[in-house]
């Protein structure tokens, strides 16, 4: 079982930065693939990014490639997401999710252990 926990988010202006955390209980942290998934009001769940449990393969949706930045630490048992120049379309609850190696890393559906989520609001 593992529990994860988001915190970071808040309300920026567009063009700003934030970093999102999301800390996971347990002692096999390093070999879940991290996952950062978000929703907006009235839409599904979109894919953010990935990162591999080494912490050497990262994925990112089109969407953010460039702007946003996933890692991990695995003696600290958390997940990063360092997210710049941010626009008001980036405004969703974000979740982060854990998974094992199967499965692709954009489903959301395959990922097993999902956190709270955090708001992001961008103002523009």
């Amino acid at each position: 079982q593992v529990q994860l926990v988001e915190s970071g988010g808040g309300l920026v202006e567009a063009g700003g930065s934030l970093r999102l955390s999301c800390a996971a209980s347990g002692r096999t942290f390093s070999m879940y693939v991290m996952g950062w998934f978000r929703q907006a009001p009235g839409k599904e769940r979109e894919f953010v990014a990935a990162i591999r449990g080494s912490g050497s393969t990262t994925y990112y949706a089109d969407s953010v490639k460039g702007r946003f930045t996933i890692s991990r630490d695995n003696a600290k048992n958390t997940v990063y997401l360092q997210m710049n120049s941010l626009k008001p379309e980036d405004t969703a609850v974000y979740y982060c999710a854990a998974k094992g190696l199967l499965g692709s890393y954009y489903v959301g559906s395959v990922y097993d252990y999902w956190g709270q989520g955090t708001q992001v609001t961008v103002s523009s």
